[in-house]
């Protein structure tokens, strides 16, 4: 009899903000039954647009996934938590990183890093040049 693979439970950040919260379902799996990982991308974009979004003011594009990691699957019927913080703010863009934690259906108030991603975007004008982030509308 094997053992199954449990990961210790994680904490969640207390310096990042809660910018998504999720619940991936059954046409969201790969051919192994886990959610695919396109899914979870896709996801991971959504949330990491959040807060540059109050920088940038205005259409923005993602440039860069500048890093991507897996850490555990995420399985049908985790409510997923996506934290960001801003790491860098550019003349043209804003650098976002992002974790995400997974509640398991089974196992409610625990929660596992399942995946964490540093993506770039950028400010663009109405015909998809970058454009200057606007200085006076940082966040404090």
């Amino acid at each position: 009899m094997s053992a199954v693979f449990s990961p210790p439970p994680a904490a969640l950040p207390t310096d990042k903000e809660l910018v998504l919260k999720v619940i991936p379902m059954p046409a969201d799996t790969n051919g192994n039954g886990d959610i695919f990982g396109g899914w979870v991308m896709a996801q991971v974009d959504l949330a990491g647009s959040v807060l540059p979004a109050r920088y940038i003011q205005g259409r923005m594009a993602t440039v860069a996934v500048n890093e991507f990691i897996f850490k555990q699957p995420v399985r049908v019927g985790d409510i997923l938590s996506f934290f960001a913080s801003i790491t860098r703010v550019g003349n043209t863009s804003v650098t976002v990183q992002v974790e995400v934690y997974a509640e398991r259906f089974t196992d409610q108030g625990r929660y596992v890093k399942v995946t964490e991603a540093r993506l770039t975007y950028v400010a663009i004008d109405d015909q998809g040049r970058p454009r200057a982030v606007p200085k006076h509308t940082a966040p404090d």
